[in-house]
């Protein structure tokens, strides 16, 4: 009896042990993962002293810049487009596009403004704004943006920087690196960042470092 006791024992320890590794096992590999035909590598910045440093401005604290890196890794061109990008919230499950330039600067400036709702619920995106929250407290705070017209024959330095360091759209055959801009509404930390890709081998996905 007292070595069925230790033998149980241990093989309930080794069946922890077996579940932990595989729920190691299929978490998102750490800032770069790779398919057939496309490596992908990407680091994120939250700090918004450092996105300012980077672009020139803060955008009011809810953007999150993402520098990223496509390789080919076969002889077939790659095609990098804005849409095939999606970068979610592990957290409190918010889904963010890609911004283009022209949404954040220039002759359509992206205006962004903030209330609560009553009443809890669960996510949305879109060009047209953002919600999140948990269902709980004084409901989740929403995020609606629109546009507004800034003066066309004045140049916008901002808009420059923006067009001249995103990662551009177009089909390569070498490597290719540039920032992505998201919304991200209230403090997250990079743990609960993944960044999804829509490869044209399937989709892929990849964490961040904490």
């Amino acid at each position: 009896m007292h070595y069925s006791v230790h033998f149980v024992r241990l093989f309930s320890l080794i069946l922890v042990l077996g579940l932990s590794a595989q729920a190691e096992d299929k978490k998102l590999p750490i800032e770069t993962t790779s398919n057939e035909l496309v490596e992908i590598s990407a680091n994120v910045i939250l700090d918004p002293a450092e996105i300012k440093q980077a672009l020139g401005s803060d955008f009011g604290g809810d953007l999150v810049l993402v520098r990223v890196t496509v390789r080919p890794v076969s002889e077939k061109p790659v095609r990098i487009d804005l849409d095939d990008f999606l970068l979610v919230s592990s957290k409190d499950g918010q889904r963010s596009e890609p911004y283009r330039p022209g949404q954040l600067a220039g002759g359509d400036v992206l205006v962004v403004t903030r209330h609560e709702t009553k009443q809890g619920g669960g996510f949305g995106v879109g060009f047209g704004g953002i919600m999140s929250g948990s269902g709980s407290g004084a409901g989740p705070t929403e995020t609606s943006t629109k546009s507004e017209k800034t003066n066309p024959d004045k140049p916008d330095p901002l808009l420059v920087t923006l067009k001249d360091k995103m990662l551009s759209e177009k089909e390569i055959t070498e490597t290719t690196s540039g920032f992505l801009y998201f919304q991200v509404v209230g403090k997250i930390k990079s743990k609960f960042l993944e960044l999804h890709y829509k490869s044209q081998a399937g989709k892929m996905a990849l964490r961040f470092r904490p």
